[in-house]
């Protein structure tokens, strides 16, 4: 099986409809953490919308729209990343990410992301790599910080989120900024 080291005892893989029922269990376990700011626990609910969820991706990978992957620790489920969006043709993704609480600060969603931004630039050609979050949501934030981007604006009371409307932070980071894969 395909899979990135991300530390010692975690690892980095595509998510796929196969996992479904592990996707649900996980979901399970970091619902109310992850839910706080994202709407993707409230979409899981049940192995019929586990799948469904992953099902949609894996139409999105093979459209070229999209790609969904895990992180693990320990052999456990503990988040993932993804490109919510790809346009290979306009050159420009968003890029995402949720973490249960026991996995969290240990830099491992900063690694992934940086693995996707890395592929999207070096090897698909891509131009700006987009990053939205919840104003409220500091974590996420600090990993766009730490990705490099730069804060572009606010999207002020665009999104309703358990009936409570959330601003929305836009950060970006574009090709030339971004750094030049190591030369062998």
């Amino acid at each position: 099986m395909f899979s990135i080291a991300l530390a010692d005892d975690a690892r980095l893989f595509p998510l796929e409809p196969r996992h479904a029922e592990e996707f649900l269990t996980h979901m399970d376990r970091g619902r109310e953490y992850i839910g706080q700011h994202i709407v993707l626990p409230d979409v899981v609910t049940d192995l019929e919308s586990a799948r469904s969820f992953l099902s949609a991706y894996a139409q999105k990978a093979a459209a070229d729209g999209g790609r969904i992957y895990g992180i693990r620790v320990g052999g456990t489920l503990v988040g993932g990343v993804l490109f919510r969006t790809f346009d290979a043709a306009g050159g420009t993704c968003e890029v995402g990410c949720w973490l249960e609480p026991a996995a969290a600060g240990r830099g491992l969603v900063t690694k992934a992301c940086r693995i996707l931004i890395d592929w999207a630039f070096h090897e698909r050609g891509m131009h700006r790599v987009e990053w939205y979050a919840s104003a409220a949501n500091k974590p996420s934030l600090a990993v766009a910080e730490r990705l490099g981007m730069t804060r572009e604006g606010v999207l002020r009371q665009n999104y309703l989120h358990r009936g409570v409307r959330q601003d929305t932070e836009v950060w970006s980071v574009l090709a030339p900024e971004w750094p030049a894969p190591p030369t062998a």
